[in-house]
């Protein structure tokens, strides 16, 4: 899998100039799940997403991806609001496969979807099988024959055959084995963004660089990974919401440290 697309957006000169969020968002609203929920991302950053009630992550990344609807709010790319829809790649539990068709077929169709030109499909295509671990015997069998962990996979491919420069994970890939999915999940590209929801913090170790507590419909804390670590707290939702509040109380106490993400 290559990363020439994340090069080229932010190589403009508007990009190198303003240096905008990766990805940005203001005051979307999805009723008890997301009252006014705003966040800005950094380029390149991996953010896990852990949620309270467990929902709104979800829901979130699929407002994110255009899937849902947001009652309000706006969303944006390199501080784009519009044209850059194609820059985003989704996988969620569910990837939408069809199971009659092969990873190969679905993989075309993606393709064709996208407009792309035969021989850079046939490229993308043999890349992103490559970087899923999709056997070439399995690529041109019916999904269904592989089970649950080939369908995940297949979806992976293609969240991926664009070669998105912000990808949102929702508990992606949960019927691989646990070392692979770790494998897998770590995606190449300096400038690739990250946004991954999940209900098994633990499980994240490694994959991300930032946590955050989304907590009745706000973001209630943003914070380095490491710091949960300087904390003496797990990676898990305990943890996490422990420093929270242990960043809530210490708030008025002293200068609040910079975090390289903001929330508006």
């Amino acid at each position: 899998m290559t990363s020439s697309t994340p090069d080229a957006l932010w190589s403009a000169p508007s990009a190198r100039l303003l240096r905008p969020a990766g990805i940005a968002w203001t005051n979307l609203d999805r009723g008890r799940l997301l009252t006014g929920c705003s966040l800005a991302v950094p380029v390149g950053a991996r953010v896990l997403i852990a949620s309270e009630p467990e929902a709104s992550g979800s829901v979130l990344l699929r407002i994110l991806a255009g899937l849902s609807p947001s009652r309000r709010g706006e969303i944006q790319i390199a501080g784009m609001r519009h044209g850059w829809e194609r820059r985003v790649g989704y996988l969620g539990p569910d990837p939408g496969v069809r199971s009659w068709m092969t990873p190969r077929e679905t993989l075309w169709l993606a393709a064709d979807l996208l407009g792309l030109a035969a021989p850079d499909a046939r490229r993308r295509i043999a890349d992103v099988l490559a970087w899923s671990r999709i056997p070439a015997g399995d690529a041109d069998v019916p999904v269904r024959r592989g089970g649950p962990a080939l369908r995940q996979r297949t979806g992976l491919a293609a969240a991926l055959l664009d070669d998105p420069e912000v990808l949102l994970l929702d508990e992606p890939l949960r019927a691989i084995d646990a070392a692979e999915r770790r494998r897998v999940l770590r995606f190449p590209g300096r400038r690739r963004t990250v946004l991954l929801a999940s209900r098994y913090p633990a499980s994240e170790a490694g994959l991300v660089s930032h946590v955050a507590l989304l907590r009745a419909g706000r973001f209630a804390m943003l914070a380095p990974a490491n710091d949960l670590a300087a904390a003496g707290l797990p990676l898990s939702m305990q943890g996490i919401v422990a420093l929270a509040e242990l960043r809530a109380a210490t708030a008025g106490a002293e200068p609040r440290r910079r975090s390289p993400i903001t929330a508006p």
